[in-house]
């Protein structure tokens, strides 16, 4: 590792501990230390760093300097230039708001100030948008590739716990990148879901269920509670500390749940779950009872007509029947509470419900001007989801007169 960092003007043992401290960031480090050059030496003008979030540019820099004992100054609000040298600065795609001379100033700053002044510049964009249009002095470019599952495996298990194996501790780590790896490359977020889940991984090693060997085991023990803080935690639907509290209350109320799907789970926005109780009743009430249930005046209606006479099957055994869009919306608008206009927001959340798997279109794509759908969840679901929003379902639907 230290090979890597070899350079003819710094001390041995301080490239190696400034190794120990960059795990599979050492081909970074060594080429920021030759663009930095020798101590004694004119470096380059200005260096452009640039890596998406919490790929290890401040981190590899903090280090070097650290280390290295190299005399500089961090900035982190990039707004004005003052009078002193910032020789690093982070959170550089801020001088883009700033005024038009400022980047083409700090990057030609050794020039003017006539000394051994080397701005760095740490971004999570690419230099071609970073630019600007009347032109500059070009920096050279440093580029901080995202990690990779393997060094992520690598790093992460660097965290074990001191009462449990390092085996034991690198396996978690691998179902935990399992999960999230497809959507998240983000160090610093995967390092808190780890230490987040982690208790819940050594349940049942702890209740004496399993042993440290039985990989197969805990992962089924830990791959749906970690699918479903993908769907909380991560997308911060919740705070961390709420998610545990949650989770506490699901284990008192685990006999009430385990009987409903797992959709029960996903958050929708306001209209959508309006949208979803609508396509319900399209899907489960027959076409003739709207005017009963959604009309306020629709007149006498004598309950010997309106009553299942000679129907033998209930709807909801039958199966979900397919309905037009615009008996979807009509049937939206009578049951929302507050007026909504048809704006392109309400057809794009139909659209994203069709993406849940939530609803299905059951007409063709070209079929733009009667397109129709069916309802795809069930009872149970439909329920959990009014309940949400303070709507009694179960008295708009005819299976339940």
């Amino acid at each position: 590792m230290t090979a890597l960092l070899q350079h003819p003007g710094y001390d041995e043992e301080k490239l190696r501990r400034v190794a120990e401290q960059l795990p599979c960031r050492e081909v970074q480090a060594g080429l920021l230390l030759s663009l930095m050059g020798e101590p004694q030496q004119y470096s380059y003008p200005s260096i452009f760093i640039y890596g998406h979030r919490a790929s290890g540019k401040s981190h590899v820099l903090h280090v070097l300097l650290k280390e290295l004992e190299v005399r500089d100054i961090f900035v982190y609000k990039c707004h004005e230039l003052y009078i002193y040298i910032f020789q690093v600065m982070e959170k550089a795609e801020l001088l883009r708001d700033s005024d038009a001379n400022l980047l083409p100033a700090l990057l030609r700053l050794q020039e003017l100030v006539e000394d051994n002044v080397t701005v760095i510049l740490l971004s999570e964009i690419v230099w071609d948008k970073f630019r600007p249009n009347t032109g500059c002095f070009e920096p050279l470019l440093l580029h901080f590739p995202d990690y990779s599952k393997g060094e992520l495996q690598q790093i992460l298990s660097q965290d074990r716990h001191p009462s449990y194996s390092a085996e034991f501790y690198s396996s978690y780590i691998n179902i935990l990148l399992g999960v999230f790896y497809s959507v998240c490359r983000d160090l610093r977020e995967l390092r808190h879901l780890a230490a987040l889940n982690f208790s819940k991984f050594c349940e049942p090693l702890e209740e004496g269920k399993v042993k440290e060997t039985d990989t197969h085991k805990l992962w089924r023990n830990i791959e749906p509670h970690l699918k479903k803080a993908m769907q909380t935690v991560y997308l911060r639907e919740v705070s961390s500390l709420q998610w545990e509290q949650m989770q506490l209350m699901e284990e008192k109320e685990a006999g009430a749940l385990r009987g409903l799907s797992a959709h029960t789970h996903v958050e929708l926005p306001f209209y959508s779950k309006f949208l979803l109780i609508a396509a319900y009743l399209a899907s489960y009430n027959p076409a003739r009872t709207d005017k009963r249930f959604f009309l306020k005046h629709h007149g006498k209606i004598r309950k010997t007509n309106f009553l299942k006479k000679n129907e033998k099957t209930s709807n909801h055994l039958l199966g979900p029947k397919p309905f037009p869009l615009d008996r979807l919306l009509a049937i939206f608008y009578s049951v929302v509470d507050s007026r909504v206009a048809p704006t392109a927001s309400i057809f794009s959340q139909i659209s994203s419900l069709v993406t849940l798997q939530l609803l299905t279109q059951v007409s063709h794509d070209d079929q733009l001007d009667a397109p129709k759908y069916k309802c795809a969840v069930s009872l149970d679901f439909i329920c959990a989801i009014s309940r949400t929003v303070n709507f009694d379902i179960v008295k708009y639907l005819y299976d339940f007169l």
